[in-house]
């Protein structure tokens, strides 16, 4: 499933990250590796915070529909 479909306060594993290679490497950039575990931290806005590592991303929607956990 997308990420942008994990409930706030679930911990998720990054399986694939779909997209041009330029947003994945953005993502990878950011810590969005497979087999990287992120946590949803709350969803507002349509935005999602996400906590990945040591450090809070926000992410749109359709960012987020392309990391499948």
């Amino acid at each position: 499933m997308p990420l942008s479909m994990a409930k706030p306060g679930e911990t998720v594993t990054i399986r694939r990250i779909t997209g041009r290679d330029e947003v994945r490497r953005h993502l990878a950039e950011l810590g969005f590796v497979v087999d990287g575990a992120v946590t949803v931290v709350s969803e507002l806005a349509g935005s999602l915070i996400i906590q990945v590592k040591d450090s809070r991303v926000a992410l749109d929607k359709t960012m987020a529909n392309r990391i499948i956990v």
